[in-house]
């Protein structure tokens, strides 16, 4: 399979990891998780440094390719200084495997286990209405708000071409930020919750639900069982696409002949300029500090009073009233 194609599906699974996930690298053991998914590279955290790290697609291609070619798997101690990272990555996706006692990572056929360990975050506390420290979605909301109030957004077609890109990158950054931090709310908020018993807050309420997920067992336990009950393997068989595309490699197939496609353009953010956006944020804090101290206290009247009037409003409460 050609490494686009392996590429692609890495970032679409990176995409659908959850805001909380956390990798352990395999050979240091060091927690990570992804920040940021663009199209050529994978922006990735130090939990213990918080020290952010972009991991390029060439290297994840090198890596990818003597994978391919090795014999039993790529032996992981053969990694440079500093690339513990990317195997840890590419278990994310559902064709790459690490076995950590045979130290290697290797490409298989069937289905694979991840670097993946569940983590949770504790939550800024503070109540004080000052900028919260190391908080992503409030550095990237505050350039949000900033463009938006510089453009007429409600007429798209009429902004130019860059100022679309500024804005798409800050909805993206703000998106992921925003759902981080969401999660870790409501791993807190999930001790404080029971079942069919909404919880009220002043601008909503929350209810405490579950989901049902299923996975098969081991292929042979499920087909035995299955026919101890006279049910055919034949019937509960499906076509593997891993050896579909094997398949293709070596006959006069095309992808179109066994495969129903269905092409859709979509943007994907390709970099992010951090110093522009460092540099532009600092100068926003700068004008915030800078303010007369009776607009501020003008600011904050109408905000009491906005408060006031949306309480008044919202006295009501069908569930129970957050403490």
């Amino acid at each position: 399979m050609p490494f686009s194609v392996s590429w692609h599906t890495l970032l679409e699974h990176l995409d659908e990891l959850p805001a909380d996930a956390t990798l352990i690298t395999p050979l240091s053991h060091s927690r990570i998780h992804i920040t940021d998914v663009q199209e050529h590279r994978v922006i990735i955290q130090f939990d213990e440094s918080n020290e952010k790290r972009p991991l390029q697609r060439e290297q994840f291609e090198t890596l990818y390719h003597q994978i391919q070619t090795a014999h039993d798997g790529f032996n992981l101690d053969r990694l440079p200084p500093d690339a513990d990272p990317y195997p840890a990555v590419w278990s994310v996706h559902p064709r790459f495997e690490i076995d950590e006692d045979a130290g290697v990572i290797a490409a298989t056929d069937g289905p694979t286990t991840t670097q993946l360990a569940d983590t949770a975050h504790e939550p800024d506390t503070d109540d004080d209405r000052t900028e919260p420290e190391g908080l992503d979605v409030y550095s990237d909301g505050l350039l949000l708000i900033d463009a938006l109030e510089r453009h007429d957004v409600t007429d798209l077609p009429e902004l130019e071409t860059a100022t679309l890109v500024n804005l798409y990158t800050l909805l993206s950054d703000v998106q992921r930020d925003a759902n981080d931090f969401r999660q870790e709310v409501a791993d807190v908020l999930l001790s404080r919750l029971h079942h069919d018993r909404p919880v009220a807050g002043q601008y909503g309420s929350v209810q405490r639900t579950s989901r049902r997920n299923r996975s098969l067992k081991d292929d042979e336990d499920v087909l035995s069982m299955l026919e101890a009950e006279g049910i055919d393997r034949e019937r509960v068989m499906s076509v593997d696409r891993q050896k579909v595309d094997e398949a293709l490699e070596v006959t006069t197939l095309t992808e179109s002949d066994v495969y129903e496609i269905d092409e859709s353009e979509y943007v994907r953010k390709a970099d992010v300029d951090d110093d522009v956006k460092e540099s532009r944020l600092q100068g926003l804090k700068d004008r915030l500090a800078a303010s007369e101290e009776t607009e501020a206290e003008e600011l904050q009247q109408e905000i009491e009073a906005l408060e006031d009037r949306i309480d008044d409003l919202t006295s009501f409460r069908a569930g129970t009233e957050i403490q």
